[in-house]
């Protein structure tokens, strides 16, 4: 029988989770964090909900990962995240010890790699994951705004 929890599946969850910040006129960033195949966590951006510059998708999910599981240690799972995390994200990724980020993507001037972040060196990464949907799904909200 085919495994159907794929990366691409996830991620669908994932980008779910944008729309809903997207139809918030948030920055459609969408996040779902998965241990044994099952999500136990979501989240997206909720900046202008809440004015508060650190309310990114994967600090909600971060948290609320935490709180499921009893422990402030994600190891053992996996987020899926939209959009490459931002520098701060990675660093509460690092502090986390997430086992793996699998994220859509990339974000080539305000990512955590064009920053100069890091994320725990035992936290594996897979990039690229849906990532033209990702992109698209930014762009649209982008030029939306400029109009």
């Amino acid at each position: 029988m085919e495994n159907i929890f794929t990366h691409e599946y996830f991620m669908k969850k994932a980008l779910n989770e944008a729309h809903i910040a997207f139809e918030k006129g948030e920055i459609p960033v969408g996040v779902v964090v998965v241990v044994n195949d099952k999500v136990i966590a979501r989240g997206h951006n909720l900046t202008e909900m809440l004015t508060d510059v650190t309310a990114h998708a994967e600090m909600q999910a971060i948290t609320a990962a935490a709180n499921f599981l009893g422990g402030k240690y994600l190891t053992g799972c996996t987020l899926y995240v939209t959009l490459e995390p931002c520098q701060m994200c990675a660093g509460a990724l690092y502090w986390s010890q997430v086992s793996k980020v699998v994220y859509g993507a990339a974000d080539d001037h305000r990512g955590y790699r064009a920053m100069g972040g890091k994320l725990h060196p035992k936290t594996e990464v897979v990039t690229g994951v849906m990532a033209e949907e990702c992109s698209s799904l930014m762009k649209t909200f982008f030029q939306q705004r400029r109009r």
